[in-house]
């Protein structure tokens, strides 16, 4: 199965960064094409609970996220199936998506490994700039 992976340095105990990352409220500020939460299960991130979200026009679509165990979660949406892990040790966040193309023209297969690339990087960044401003103190 393909897969594109995306990691930065992020401070603070494993327990803080699951939190942030498996937090829709947050999402706004770093997930890539996010735009909001349609269905949420009340007990998210539970493991066997689900959150099903919309994107931007030049997002994936409608996703639907299901929480496997803390840091990973079955995804589909119109694209793809797949599943999302991250393995936070030593100080770095490692995200990846190991994914099935819903399409597997040469044309999909070529074009959208970019895009999930480049759209997890910049997720895997802004999350990190998000995970540093929790860390910091507060005066």
């Amino acid at each position: 199965m393909p897969e594109v992976s995306a990691a930065a340095a992020v401070p603070g105990p494993v327990e803080d960064v699951l939190a942030l990352w498996d937090d829709p409220r947050r999402w706004p500020a770093f997930v890539d094409g996010f735009r909001a939460v349609a269905r949420l299960d009340p007990e998210w991130p539970a493991p066997g609970t689900s959150l099903t979200w919309d994107s931007t026009p030049h997002g994936p679509g409608r996703t639907r996220e299901r929480s496997v165990s803390p840091g990973m979660r079955s995804v589909e949406s119109e694209q793809l199936d797949g599943t999302l892990t991250l393995v936070y040790a030593d100080g770095v966040a490692e995200v990846t998506l190991e994914y099935r193309l819903k399409d597997r023209t040469p044309f999909a297969l070529f074009f959208v490994r970019r895009a999930l690339r480049d759209a997890l990087t910049r997720t895997v960044a802004r999350y990190a700039i998000e995970r540093r401003a929790d860390a910091e103190p507060t005066p």
